[in-house]
């Protein structure tokens, strides 16, 4: 299944909300993302500018893209930004097909 990399903030309200009731984040992450058949690997609270990063495993883009719109509509969580993440066996195999491309693609302005 593919790897999804996520990070984000959390709303004021929100921050606000667990100052007043501590919870475990990644229990509630866990249960939505097994909803569409995913689970989450990891799930850490970050400085700087996002306040969390999760890794999670999830069937697919539809399936992932569902789980982010759900937990933005919230108003829980900003600022979503996800990146598709490869192992390195994946990417050895993407650098094998790019190898066979390569010498098709013919940059641009060049005759």
């Amino acid at each position: 299944m593919p790897i999804y990399i996520t990070q984000g903030r959390y709303t004021r309200e929100a921050i606000k909300g667990m100052i007043v009731k501590p919870e475990d984040r990644y229990e509630a992450l866990s249960r939505h993302v097994a909803r569409v058949g995913g689970r989450v690997m990891s799930y850490y609270m970050t400085f700087g500018e996002y306040d969390f990063l999760t890794v999670i495993e999830a069937p697919g883009e539809t399936q992932m893209a569902a789980v982010l719109l759900s937990a933005a509509a919230s108003g829980g969580v900003s600022d979503l930004r996800t990146t598709l993440a490869m192992t390195s066996i994946e990417a050895k195999g993407a650098f094998a097909a790019a190898s066979d491309l390569a010498p098709s693609y013919r940059s641009p302005g060049s005759a």
